[in-house]
């Protein structure tokens, strides 16, 4: 039974499938109204921390990225009472000077994914959430400040490109993103970023560089031996710094994720049935109430 709610809730994403140090852990295998997550969530100890954790992937890494159930997966998160959680994800590089083995804290996306579900409003109610920020400066903050404690480089920083996947990008595609500015290129950020900011949770990304993607002239194409390679060569790290932070105090949000409900939703009370309002408790709740459900 559990006995307190965690505040820290951890993604693990390609090549982290728990955390090492992790203990009395208790397994719990949650339906949402957006059907189960990819994994049954475990909640343990970290250093006197309840710390929530869920595999992206699943047990096997049997999930690609567009089959991941995201709007489940951050909804259950929230539902054992996380508030801060942070997404531990594999990417390519798009800039010299961040190099593989090394670890990146975006703080900023743009969105090339096609066919995945982007919100939790749809079926008869709308709403609309700022994401302009999308990571919260926050609790990227206090990341950034642990994350030289897993002994490889950090880069504080740089805008996240999400691609639908799962192949790798074109020769063509990387250069027209690293032309845009942006600075590392993954599968996962979105929308679970999205998801995460409409469900008044703040978010963070520690992105860990496995490879040049496909336009650094001195490597070949990616390849999923070179990328395996060193994910695990950075797991030792990844681990010492989900240790780490766990430890410390989990900032105040200063930057209104756990109120970016409170002006977005545009549906008009009335207008928004019973059956909607139950879907949705436990996202916003605390703005639907029962009262007005039709």
């Amino acid at each position: 039974m559990q006995q307190r709610e965690p505040v820290l809730g951890i993604i693990g994403g390609s090549g982290l499938y728990a955390l090492s140090s992790l203990t009395n852990v208790e397994e719990l295998d949650i339906d949402t109204p957006w059907g189960k997550p990819s994994d049954p969530i475990r909640i343990g100890e970290i250093g006197g921390q309840r710390v929530a954790f869920l595999s992206r992937h699943g047990k096997g890494h049997r999930l690609q990225p567009s089959e991941v159930p995201y709007a489940a997966n951050v909804c259950a998160m929230k539902m054992v009472g996380v508030r801060q959680l942070v997404s531990i994800s594999a990417v390519g590089s798009l800039r010299e000077d961040y190099p593989p083995r090394s670890f990146v804290i975006p703080d900023g996306t743009i969105d090339r994914t096609i066919s995945r579900q982007r919100s939790f409003f749809d079926r008869g109610i709308v709403a609309h959430v700022s994401i302009a920020d999308p990571f919260c400066p926050d609790l990227s903050k206090t990341l950034a400040g642990v994350a030289a404690t897993g002994g490889l480089p950090v880069n504080n920083g740089g805008t996240y490109i999400a691609i639908e996947g799962p192949q790798f990008s074109t020769r063509a595609e990387s250069a027209l993103f690293r032309s845009w500015g942006a600075s590392i290129i993954g599968m996962t950020a979105m929308p679970e970023a999205r998801l995460a900011r409409e469900a008044e949770l703040c978010y963070a990304c520690l992105a860990m560089v496995t490879d040049y993607d496909v336009w650094h002239e001195q490597d070949g194409p990616v390849t999923v031996e070179a990328v395996l390679a060193n994910l695990h060569a950075m797991t030792e790290a990844v681990q010492t710094i989900v240790t780490t932070l766990a430890a410390e105090p989990m900032p105040e949000c200063t930057s209104g994720c756990g109120s970016a409900l409170a002006n977005a939703i545009a549906t008009a009370p009335e207008a928004i049935d019973g059956t909607t309002r139950e879907r949705l408790e436990p996202i916003a709740g605390r703005y639907l109430g029962a009262g007005n459900a039709g």
